[in-house]
C-alpha cells in the first residue's frame, strides 16, 4: 500500500536514512543551544532583579533622620553646598574671605575647615 501512495521508504521498520539522522541530530543540537540560551537569559534577569531589590531595600534601612542646627559666624553667607562620600561640604563667604567647612553626613559633626586667603 505504501508503494501506491508514493512513499519511497516502504517499510517503516527499516533503518533511518542518513539524511534524516543528520537532521534529527541538528534539531537536537539546536534545542540544546536554545535551552542553554533560555537558562542564561533567565539567570541574567534574576541577577538584575536581585540587584534592584537589594538597592531598594538596603536604602530603606539606613536609620532615623537627624535634625541638627549648624551655627555659622555672624555675617556668614552660604555660597554653595554639596554632599559626597559621606560628607557635606559648605562653602561660606565670611567678611570677604572664603571658607570651606565639611561635616559628617550621618552625625552632622564638623570634620574639617579650610580657609582661603589672598597673598599680600
Amino acid at each position: 500500500m505504501n508503494t501506491l501512495s508514493g512513499d519511497p521508504r516502504g517499510n517503516l521498520s527499516a533503518g533511518v536514512e542518513p539524511a534524516e539522522s543528520e537532521a534529527v541530530r541538528f534539531v537536537g543540537r539546536a534545542r540544546a543551544m536554545l535551552l542553554i540560551s533560555a537558562l542564561t537569559t533567565a539567570l541574567a534577569i534574576a541577577a538584575v532583579v536581585t540587584v534592584i531589590g537589594y538597592r531598594l531595600f538596603a536604602g530603606a534601612a539606613t536609620g532615623p533622620a537627624i535634625d541638627a542646627i549648624v551655627t555659622l559666624p555672624k555675617g556668614a553667607r552660604v555660597i554653595s553646598m554639596t554632599a559626597s562620600d559621606g560628607r557635606v561640604a559648605i562653602l561660606l563667604d565670611i567678611g570677604g574671605a572664603s571658607e570651606l567647612r565639611t561635616f559628617d553626613i550621618k552625625t552632622l559633626k564638623p570634620v574639617g575647615a579650610l580657609r582661603f586667603a589672598t597673598e599680600p
